[in-house]
């Protein structure tokens, strides 16, 4: 067996594990960073993620991650204008009575306005429903996000993929990670992002007390080309969204599954007809011309907060291991403000301590 060692070691290498490590690195650009993924960069749920951002939040904490997020990412894009983030034009469709509620739960930013109908013809708005137009919403291709994300760290950071932490053991001074692979590794740190795996063994019992759970995410494809200006329709009171996909030439419909406590390693991915009858309650309800074409997706799973916030959690009494994760799905959207979150709870620059 080898070992060495690390200041920070972020086991995870989604699009989370991926901007924890560029905070830290920005924060601390001296520090020695490792990040542990046990399939390639961004396999688990970034992959299959839809990739969308609404300026909107359902707490006070929420609401301000969203505005975080969406200006980091509108930097980044600015100064990155290859990246596959692509604004995008935004209809919500809500209760017509719950009008207050939505401007308290959508940012200033979004600057919500009433509409008649939805523009396209794409959605109704159903007697009792309302529509306003609003800005700030933009998708992105997170797992072609993640993999330039990654291509640029890999100068400043260490990357090890297909290794699958197997232990992890907090000392005095550091953490001792045993690593699938038959090595290990002595981490300063240890940030654990692992998407909707929160039962794997090395650190179930650390996370248990998070109450976090892992709910079923359920999209289904629209084999309906989108017009250029066609634009997202969010249904409010469903937690539902209709997304133009034009990098990829189809819609995108997600809606809530209340399926729970389910396993990443051993969910189907494939489509049954309970997701797609599930789908189709709310789709041909809001736009029955495209349910008959509602006939592919994309199946998995994330991690839940208990307050249905993301949870940045020390895990131990001593900080040495953090958490990070379980946003509801909604990973790609806040990413920024929880990597800035987690940086937080770490000892970095000056303050970090020699674990050398």
């Amino acid at each position: 067996m080898t070992g060495n060692r690390t200041d920070f070691a972020v086991v995870g290498g989604g699009v989370l594990g991926c901007m924890i490590t560029r905070e830290i690195l920005a924060r601390d650009p001296d520090a020695s960073v490792v990040v542990l993924e046990q399939d390639a960069v961004g396999s688990g749920a970034t992959r299959r993620s839809a990739g969308l951002h609404f300026p909107r939040g359902s707490t006070e904490r929420v609401r301000g991650m969203a505005a975080y997020s969406q200006d980091h990412w509108a930097a980044l894009k600015a100064a990155r204008p290859d990246l596959p983030i692509h604004p995008l034009a935004m209809t919500v469709i809500a209760d017509a009575a719950h009008e207050a509620r939505l401007y308290e739960t959508y940012l200033p930013e979004a600057k919500l306005r009433p509409v008649i109908e939805v523009a396209g013809g794409t959605a109704l708005v159903p007697d009792g429903k309302a529509a306003w137009e609003g800005d700030g919403c933009q998708y992105a291709d997170v797992h072609a996000l993640t993999q330039v994300l990654a291509r640029d760290l890999r100068r400043t950071a260490e990357f090890r993929e297909g290794v699958r932490v197997t232990g992890v053991t907090p000392g005095a001074d550091a953490v001792e990670l045993a690593l699938g692979t038959g090595d290990s590794l002595t981490a300063g740190h240890v940030v654990l992002a692992p998407g909707p795996w929160l039962a794997a063994p090395a650190w179930k019992d650390l996370v248990a007390p998070l109450g976090a759970r892992v709910k079923k995410i359920v999209a289904l494809h629209i084999e309906v080309p989108p017009a250029p200006g066609d634009r997202a329709v969010v249904f409010q009171d469903e937690d539902a969204f209709l997304l133009p996909y034009h990098e990829r030439g189809h819609w995108l419909f997600s809606y809530t599954c209340q399926e729970w406590d389910v396993a990443p390693d051993t969910l189907t991915t494939s489509v049954s007809a309970a997701d797609r009858r599930e789908a189709l309650a709310t789709l041909t309800r809001y736009a029955p011309r495209l349910a008959d074409r509602c006939v592919s997706g994309r199946i998995f799973c994330d991690a839940y907060g208990p307050a249905m916030e993301p949870v940045v959690s020390a895990v131990t009494d001593d900080a040495r291991v953090v958490f990070a994760g379980a946003a509801n799905g909604s990973g790609y959207r806040l990413a920024p403000a929880i990597a800035a979150e987690t940086a937080g709870l770490l000892p970095l620059s000056s303050q970090r301590k020699d674990t050398a």
